[in-house]
């Protein structure tokens, strides 16, 4: 058992708090790890704000960088000093999912057994079942992805964010959608998982992107990240605009990074005959579309949800890594600023500017 300092919501919309937590030593399939770097996402807000559930207190944090401190009975994947990123698709192996050969929708991912607790002994309930705005958390071993590529401690804070949400939005192209070199991309909402899905369009081979938001300096940054052209939905119709810059017809793949019924009948609508619309961003408890049954078959094509971008961690993140590397894919800049654990409530506020991609902890 450790004790180490970490982040923790005690109540629902309440701040966060900084306080002392116990780690337990691992267990058969577990492992301890020294976090490195953990960014600031929008899910560990909505666990403050009460959005994912109610079961207080909660250990914030899951986009993470760390290093394998200690591992239980039976743990082969990682091993002692091993750099990881930290994923919350820790795949079974034995589902329904993972039997047709599916484990990027694993249905029963593994999550650490044992709890970390309050020095009282109060149990905590660790996002995503990770927790690392914490110096150490306990994760199914399962959770953590060796990486293998010699990074910089520079380069730690970047890398981490592969762990969800630049990850989310690179797989709804890539996987979820499935682009194919010289198609055409549109992607509603240009924040941290929008950015990334454009970043996704230029690294798949799209041609045209298109970034649709109603913030300019979001649309300045999407350039930034690959788009080819811009379209600020307030000033202008959204769908004839991707309409315009597509031939007419629409484009190929539309990316909805929102999730507000607005957005999802624009990216409806955007697509082309037989063209693709994925939605990536989270919508809202009870939020519906009313678009009319003879439309959605009458276009054709393709409606999905990407859950986590249809990842799988294993595959997936040493690959992007290395196109990180290699300059194909700038994660430094999703990394808007760095700093402590315990400026976390500060950032959650500066996250509501739309300012930042992200910030992120870092650990020294």
């Amino acid at each position: 058992m450790q004790t180490v300092k970490a982040v923790v919501s005690l109540a629902k919309n309440e701040p966060a708090t900084v306080t002392n937590i116990n780690v337990p030593d691992p267990i058969k399939g577990e492992a301890l790890v020294k976090v490195l770097s953990c960014g600031v996402c929008q899910t560990d807000h909505h666990y403050v704000q009460g959005g994912v559930g109610d079961n207080y207190p909660y250990l914030l944090g899951h986009e993470s960088t760390g290093i394998v401190e200690a591992v239980g009975e039976g743990v082969t994947n990682v091993a002692p000093g091993d750099l990881v990123i930290l994923n919350w698709r820790a795949v079974c192996g034995e589902c329904r999912a993972c039997a047709k050969g599916q484990p990027q929708y694993c249905f029963a991912t593994h999550n650490a057994t044992q709890k970390m607790t309050l020095e009282d002994g109060t149990e905590l309930e660790p996002a995503l079942g990770i927790g690392s705005f914490a110096e150490k958390t306990l994760v199914a071993a399962g959770q953590c992805t060796k990486i293998n590529a010699e990074l910089t401690e520079d380069q730690y804070a970047a890398v981490g964010l592969l762990g969800c949400g630049v990850t989310a939005g690179l797989g709804a192209v890539l996987n979820t959608g499935a682009v194919a070199r010289g198609e055409s991309v549109a992607v509603i909402g240009c924040g941290g998982v929008g950015t990334a899905a454009i970043a996704g369009a230029k690294l798949g081979g799209a041609t045209t992107i298109i970034a649709v938001d109603i913030d300019e300096a979001k649309l300045a940054r999407a350039r930034e990240h690959g788009a080819t052209h811009t379209v600020n939905s307030q000033q202008e119709d959204a769908v004839e605009a991707i309409r315009e810059l597509t031939g007419g017809f629409g484009a190929d793949l539309v990316i909805d990074a929102v999730g507000v019924p607005a957005t999802f009948e624009q990216a409806f609508y955007a697509r082309d005959l037989a063209g693709r619309l994925v939605l990536v961003g989270v919508p809202a408890p009870g939020a519906t579309w009313t678009i009319p049954l003879d439309e959605v078959f009458g276009r054709g094509g393709s409606i999905k949800s990407a859950w986590y971008g249809d990842t799988l961690p294993s595959r997936d993140f040493p690959m992007f890594v290395d196109h990180y590397l290699a300059g194909n894919l700038d994660l430094d800049g999703f990394v808007s600023e760095r700093i402590s654990l315990e400026q976390v409530n500060e950032a959650f506020e500066t996250m509501k500017t739309g300012r930042v991609l992200r910030s992120v902890v870092e650990f020294k």
